[in-house]
């Protein structure tokens, strides 16, 4: 089995079709179809189901797409370093918690010791990083635990704090001295977790059924909508630490306790860490103890 065969089977995977994935590759569709059924050959295995609408995988094929993928990205790496001459590379991913003080902390102290590594930054929610960790575009991401049930084997978790979740709105809200859950009547509440799960958190505590739950994965935004409505949201308690947030936005002080939030750090498990990637994991948990734990 060769690399270029890897490579065009997952183009064609991720192109939906041999034709597209032949004019991304700038190889001829032929040439790629005898490629595809050399590595099929090879392996003893049909790994592409072919239509005039396109190619789909077959259960061997996402089988062997879920192991090759990640091998492939490695082995990618490890080309484009000794293109650069052997040069280190670490790529991280984080939530918005993380962005506002342990990151940039911890990138700091890590630069010191680590000058010339090349560093990638991605901010997004866990259900962005962790596919970005699974195929190794990341080498590790800081995000919540996943909910119950939903662990995947191919991906270490490493608890680094807990975060308390509360129900917050804008200042001078109507509810804004609450002290039951049974008093938080709104038309539309907004959360940065999946609608189901704050649907769920809320009937645990006895709050009404809400019209609509908003999926919002931009701080940024929520802290608008939340400042500019009567629209309650729930949130985990770092939020109102982050810039201007504060000014805008109070906890609503309800005698009731949402489900916290674990969160830390996600490695895949079948690949250890590079050793500038390590010392920066070792910062990021020292810190995020550290910081979040304080909220």
């Amino acid at each position: 089995m060769r690399l270029t065969q890897v490579r065009d089977f997952l183009a064609v995977v991720e192109c939906g079709s041999i034709n597209a994935a032949a004019r991304k590759l700038g190889v001829s569709q032929p040439g790629l179809t005898k490629s595809l059924g050399s590595l099929e050959a090879e392996l003893g295995a049909s790994l592409l189901r072919r239509s005039p609408s396109g190619v789909t995988l077959t259960p061997q094929g996402q089988a062997f797409h879920v192991r090759v993928r990640a091998g492939y990205a490695e082995m990618a790496k490890a080309q484009e370093e000794l293109a650069l001459g052997g040069q280190a590379q670490v790529a991280l991913g984080f939530g918005p918690f993380f962005a506002l003080q342990v990151v940039p902390q911890a990138v700091l102290r890590w630069r010191e010791r680590f000058p010339d590594v090349q560093l990638r930054l991605v901010e997004g929610l866990r259900h962005a990083t962790g596919p970005m960790v699974r195929d190794a575009t990341l080498d590790m991401s800081l995000a919540p635990r996943p909910p119950k049930g939903q662990d995947d084997p191919a991906i270490r978790f490493k608890p680094i704090a807990h975060l308390d979740q509360i129900v917050v709105a804008r200042r001078g809200h109507p509810l804004a001295r609450a002290r039951t859950a049974a008093t938080l009547v709104s038309q539309e509440w907004l959360s940065n977790m999946r609608r189901d799960v704050t649907a769920a958190a809320l009937r645990a505590i006895g709050a009404p059924e809400p019209r609509r739950i908003t999926e919002c994965e931009s701080f940024s935004a929520m802290r608008t909508l939340l400042a500019g409505s009567d629209m309650l949201a729930v949130v985990q308690h770092p939020f109102l630490d982050m810039p201007q947030v504060a000014e805008a936005v109070q906890r609503i002080p309800i005698a009731e306790s949402l489900p916290g939030m674990t969160v830390g750090l996600h490695t895949r498990a079948d690949a250890p860490l590079t050793r500038p990637a390590a010392a920066l994991a070792r910062l990021l948990a020292d810190l995020g103890r550290t910081l979040l734990q304080k909220t």
